[in-house]
């Protein structure tokens, strides 16, 4: 056989190689993303209507992250939210609206100590689903029902606000949480 040939053959297998490599690399890729985001990955797919896009935004939600200084709240801090949350609960059964309202509050107060930006719901929300992806559905839903209760119209019923009210109590609990991730849970 001629080395041309020899040649064409080596280069093909290693193009054959590289392939698989990329393949490999790209689903385990995906395979990471859908493990730290769940649901989120799903969602982001969905909305984005492409898979790769969806991926290179969460991945750029990832980098966005790691540049955020996320700081723990002092013991302080959290006595005094858990105080205004309880303070919040007892509210709910004479102002149900205005409970929820309050939640959203203490909710983006807490963000703020905690160092995310806060200026946008959208950023605020993609910025919780790197750190909360398990609870940045309920945030998006609670989020929903307070729109709906702050348009004036009385829109969102007393079953919405309690809805809306046990989702912010979701993610107000994981932020308050003081404790620094796991070295598993930061490589999620």
């Amino acid at each position: 056989m001629p080395t041309w040939a020899w040649i064409v053959i080596v280069v093909v297998a290693a193009l054959i190689v590289l392939g698989v490599v990329a393949a490999w690399a790209q689903q385990r890729k995906r395979a990471q993303l859908k493990d730290r985001f769940g649901s989120e990955y799903d969602r982001t797919v969905s909305e984005r209507g492409e898979r790769k896009a969806a991926e290179k935004e969460l991945a750029e939600r990832e980098r966005k992250r790691e540049r955020l200084d996320i700081v723990p709240l002092s013991s302080e801090a959290q006595a005094r939210y858990s105080e205004s949350w309880r303070n919040v609960q007892v509210q709910f059964v004479d102002d149900p609206a205005n409970a929820v309202n309050e939640a959203d509050r203490l909710v983006t107060n807490v963000m703020r100590d905690r160092g995310y930006p806060i200026d946008d719901f959208e950023q605020r929300a993609d910025d919780i689903s790197v750190d909360h992806p398990d609870v940045v559905e309920n945030y998006r839903a609670a989020h929903a029902v307070y729109v709906k209760s702050s348009d004036g119209n009385g829109s969102a019923g007393t079953e919405d606000l309690r809805q809306g009210f046990v989702h912010y109590r979701a993610l107000f609990n994981e932020l308050l949480e003081s404790r620094e991730p796991t070295a598993e849970e930061a490589n999620r």
